[in-house]
């Protein structure tokens, strides 16, 4: 099976070698048809704590590092301004 692949913000880099990234992607509603944005935050790891909040990070899946962790940083996508 292939490794997903998602890209997202960082909207937190308190914890040591791991970053929070926020992903989103927009669904169609059931009964309206209208197209609704929803996200997931996922736990990251990131080696060497080279991300800050706001950037674009694309996210790669692995197995697992911790109780939360199953993604690691696969590349800096661009910096948000």
């Amino acid at each position: 099976m292939p490794r997903r692949v998602f890209s997202g913000v960082v909207v937190s880099d308190k914890s040591d070698k791991t970053i929070v990234v926020r992903v989103e992607h927009s669904v169609l509603h059931p009964i309206y048809g209208k197209r609704v944005r929803r996200h997931k935050k996922y736990h990251v790891h990131d080696e060497n704590n080279s991300y800050k909040i706001g950037d674009v990070v694309s996210i790669l899946e692995s197995s697992p590092i911790s109780r939360l962790k199953r993604w690691v940083v696969a590349s800096e996508v661009s910096e948000q301004l």
